[in-house]
């Protein structure tokens, strides 16, 4: 493209596009960022400046980039039947999708539920639960517990879902009834749990589950539907479970008839290296809702999967659950899936997550010896670096030195040395990692050295 042609599209990006989640006076001088074309786990701009793609476009493109199996796939559905809902009709792919992610899913969650992506996955979980309850004699549970800084989507129910005060703020007043608990950041855990032992691990994990059971009963057990919960939370920087966690929350769930909802949008399909992470920590979901890596971010999808107990009430008679999507299952995107599931089988992704997992720990944990990196978290290819101003005293950034440290400069200096990833805050101030499930030491090396050196940069920027 020809840099006038290039200039116009520039143009044309400030004028007309509303992109997502994005502050727009920043391109009221500078070029928009345009990436055209990826390639393994590398994406590439309009000036063919190349970009090691660290958060697989957003905890997305776990194949890769360029796959044209995936891309074919789609083309010869289309050609054969490019449209057509799934509302009392189905179609070849949907049915084989259902029967391949309930073969995948742990236990008898046997029930699939397309939607176009995760928010619609979140909203769906949480209707059904409403009328599970309503269908089985139970019409007060409504309200649903979910824990602090937490992300699970904009529509207006996953939202009320969420923990990050400030995402929910301009959209006020939200639907009612949600609340929140601790959620399992070690490195911020209360003092007591701070020893650095398994038994302190532990027992922390023991004290966030138990926060559920204390929240359930100051609501009321019998008008709690569900809790949601990420397997790792991704806001504020990738928190893994302590170990016993899930297995005091799946108690506490059955105690007081309350729905699991283990929200996997990003660490399904391989992300923590398993179909399905509650399958990595050993529970039990009653729900579980998934997007993103399920067709490696070539096509739109998104699914709620759900247990046997719960579709029973709609088995039967004249109970219809009354939702639906007109792209949720999409043929296109269904087939994407299956192309997709086929990679994963014939390569063995989730193996090599698991084989790879332990190198990318130990080559992020190098950068703990910069002043400015408090903590390595995450599991699988999942990753956050939990930036402060003080190490010893683990002091954060007040709100003015986090806009000055991320918008100010690591956002577009890590995209400038050639590594796309996120510079978050929506919590303490973190830098967030999520390759796509291809990569490899190789990959793992130029993360490092990308973030040492704007890491050191940033220090003395500062």
């Amino acid at each position: 493209m020809s840099d006038a042609a290039e200039a116009t599209r520039q143009q044309a990006g400030r004028d007309h596009l509303w992109m997502h989640f994005t502050r727009h006076s920043s391109y009221a001088t500078n070029p928009i960022p345009t990436i055209v074309r990826g390639e393994g786990a590398y994406v590439y701009d309009t000036q063919g400046r190349r970009y090691l793609d660290g958060l697989a476009g957003l905890f997305v493109v776990q194949a890769g980039h360029g796959r044209a199996e995936l891309a074919e796939a789609a083309a010869k559905q289309a050609e054969q039947l490019a449209f057509f809902p799934l509302w009392s009709y189905a179609h070849p792919g949907a049915m084989d999708l259902a029967a391949r992610v309930a073969d995948y899913a742990p236990g008898d969650l046997n029930r699939v539920f397309f939607t176009t992506g995760g928010g619609e996955a979140v909203e769906t979980a949480w209707k059904l639960a409403k009328q599970y309850f309503k269908e089985t004699g139970k019409p007060t549970k409504h309200k649903v517990i979910s824990r602090a800084i937490a992300y699970h989507g904009t529509p207006q129910g996953a939202l009320s879902i969420t923990g990050i005060p400030g995402m929910k703020a301009p959209f006020e007043p939200l639907v009612p009834s949600t609340f929140r608990v601790p959620n399992t950041n070690l490195y911020r855990a209360p003092e007591q749990f701070q020893g650095g032992t398994e038994a302190d691990e532990y027992a922390f994990g023991q004290w966030a589950a138990n926060r559920i059971a204390e929240a359930i009963e100051h609501e009321g057990a019998d008008t709690v539907a569900a809790v949601f919960l990420e397997p790792v939370q991704n806001s504020g920087g990738c928190f893994p479970p302590p170990v016993g966690y899930f297995e005091r929350v799946r108690e506490i769930c059955d105690e007081y008839d309350v729905l699991l909802v283990s929200d996997e949008v990003i660490c399904a399909f391989g992300r923590l290296g398993h179909m399905f992470a509650a399958d990595r920590y050993g529970y039990q979901p009653d729900i579980i809702t998934c997007a993103k890596g399920l067709t490696s971010g070539y096509s739109p999808l998104g699914a709620m999967i759900a247990t046997d107990r719960l579709f029973e009430p709609f088995k039967t008679g004249d109970t219809t659950f009354l939702h639906g999507y007109t792209f949720g299952g999409h043929p296109v995107s269904t087939a994407v899936a299956m192309a997709n599931l086929d990679i994963f089988e014939k390569e063995g992704l989730n193996q090599h997550v698991l084989d790879e997992e332990g190198a990318f720990r130990a080559t992020l944990e190098k950068l703990r010896d910069l002043p400015l990196v408090g903590d390595v978290r995450g599991a699988g290819f999942f990753y956050g670096i939990e930036l402060v101003k003080d190490k010893a005293t683990k002091e954060t950034f007040d709100e003015d030195e986090s806009e000055r440290l991320l918008r100010g400069f690591l956002s577009k200096a890590l995209f400038e040395a050639g590594l796309y990833c996120r510079a978050d805050d929506r919590g303490d101030p973190v830098i967030q990692l999520s390759p796509p499930l291809i990569c490899d030491q190789q990959h793992f090396d130029e993360i490092e050295r990308t973030l040492r050196t704007v890491l050191t940069e940033a220090e003395n920027h500062l």
